[in-house]
């Protein structure tokens, strides 16, 4: 796997403050991708290695919404700077470098340690999507998923116990071609 980060970050901010944001950035996400299991992610749908190279970049935007003369107005800024409460919408692009369509191509992002993923927000297009909850280790659909809680009994999961997001593709990955995937996150507090 090929993970690079970047960042939109508009060219109003100096320099210096941009590269801020993209160190920040990939310093949590290589954290949290410490323990990041991927499925098919470079290897052929028998687990042989492929020859398609299949590129993940991961951006990360902070949300702030305003309301301006009873208008409200969402803004997407760079995630350099954020406190409790603050929402980022993660996008991954996922791009088939490769000279050949990839069948079924499944990716895995973590959900930053120090995140709780927004119920409902995984989406992308032609893609079966199911969570983690013990570290990347196994998956299934969300009404499925349970945890211990607090009491020791098992109890339904939620959106806040996942730890880990999987998309897998129902359509090849044609060579040449990308798709995005994205999920919300929420920075707790």
């Amino acid at each position: 796997m090929n993970l690079s980060v970047k960042s939109a970050v508009s060219k109003n901010i100096p320099r210096a403050a941009r590269r801020g944001a993209v160190a920040w950035l990939a310093a949590a996400l290589v954290a949290s991708a410490a323990s990041v299991a991927q499925s098919n992610l470079g290897a052929a749908p028998d687990g042989a290695p492929a020859d398609e190279p299949v590129q993940v970049t991961t951006t990360a935007e902070r949300v702030r919404t305003a309301v301006t003369n009873g208008k409200v107005r969402v803004e997407l800024l760079p995630a350099d700077r954020l406190v409790g409460g603050d929402e980022v919408i993660y996008t991954l692009e996922v791009r088939n470098r490769g000279a050949a369509s990839v069948e079924h191509y499944a990716f895995t992002s973590p959900i930053p340690a120090h995140m709780s993923y927004v119920a409902n927000t995984a989406v992308a297009p032609g893609a079966d999507i199911t969570y983690s909850v013990d570290g990347g280790r196994s998956f299934d659909l969300a009404e499925n998923l349970t945890v211990h809680g607090a009491d020791g009994k098992q109890r339904p999961a939620t959106a806040e116990d996942y730890t880990h997001i999987r998309w897998a593709l129902r359509n090849r990955l044609k060579a040449g071609s990308m798709t995005l995937a994205r999920f919300r996150a929420v920075v707790k507090s």
